[in-house]
């Protein structure tokens, strides 16, 4: 198997991200081991941890390697041979690859097989999606909401002109964040600030630095009945499954084995269990591997 060491991740990095989120410091790992990657916020490196976890209970030895950077950092990784894996999300995977095909349809399976097609070509397998579902969410605090009556993304585009938004940095060329606030609700911010972590967005909304925040809606901290979560009622989300990537060569080599382990787990993981794992990590305290331990320990 032609395998490109971790390392030469940070060339990639710099190349195609240089806004990227840090990459660890690792070595080259030996050879036969599966190398999970995993984006830079905690619900996905949670999910690594999870689906790496699967692996070694099949007999697969495992590195995972978190938070190397955004889409633009690990398709190109994938690709290359520089990770084998990544868990993804099937409207946001498909639309990063084709503007508009994340929204060919809210049937996951339709998406999960046309993501298949258009990543076979580039030496990547799509496995099967999960249950579990996390979708963008645009939330402000619970007393603005019912001081102007807002329950819906519709509602808040009067008010917004009047706002500070507070987001991911790649929320401002996202289809499914700000540019399709303004494409399917008309909302436009008087001003748009980065957010370096969902964490960052959460204090921002409290302290009112910003007004509207994206977080991801299996967010545990949206139980906090201080922030109200609006209603995407022109479903501009599309469906985001979980669902595993993997290099076609690595899914070759590991058989069945490798297929039915990770198949395994998007057969039993659901978005409660989403949400018990972000509160693990966000609310408890818990590193990923300590939440997915956990989630794993009550199988």
């Amino acid at each position: 198997m032609r395998r490109r060491p971790l390392a030469a991740l940070f060339l990639l990095a710099a190349l195609l991200c240089a806004c990227a989120g840090p990459v660890a410091d690792a070595g080259p790992p030996a050879e036969g081991v599966v190398r999970i990657a995993s984006y830079d916020f905690a619900e996905n490196q949670t999910l690594a941890e999870v689906y790496a976890e699967g692996l070694r209970r099949a007999g697969f030895e495992v590195a995972v390697q978190h938070g190397i950077g955004t889409r633009e950092v690990v398709f190109p990784a994938l690709e290359q041979g520089v990770v084998d894996v990544v868990v993804d999300y099937l409207g946001t995977a498909s639309e990063f690859l084709q503007a508009g095909a994340g929204s060919t349809s809210h049937d996951p399976t339709v998406l999960r097989d046309g993501l298949a097609a258009s990543l076979a070509p580039r030496g990547l397998t799509v496995l099967a999606a999960a249950d579990a579902e996390d979708q963008n969410g645009f939330v402000v605090l619970t007393d603005l909401a019912v001081r102007h009556g807002m329950t819906t993304l519709s509602q808040l585009a009067a008010l917004a002109p009047q706002m500070v938004f507070g987001g991911p940095p790649e929320c401002t060329e996202r289809r499914f964040c700000l540019p399709g606030l303004r494409e399917v609700y008309g909302v436009e911010f008087a001003e748009v600030r980065s957010m370096p972590s969902r964490s960052a967005t959460v204090e921002a909304l409290v302290t009112g630095q910003i007004d509207v925040g994206m977080l991801e809606t299996t967010d545990a901290r949206l139980t906090d009945a201080s922030l109200y979560l609006l209603r995407d009622d022109r479903s501009l989300q599309p469906r985001e499954n979980v669902v595993p990537l993997v290099r076609t060569e690595v899914a070759t080599e590991g058989g069945d084995r490798l297929r039915s382990a990770l198949d395994g787990v998007s057969a039993q993981l659901t978005t409660i269990d989403l949400i018990g794992l972000n509160r693990s990590v966000a609310v408890d305290g818990r590193t990923p591997e300590e939440a997915a331990a956990r989630w794993w320990d009550g199988r």
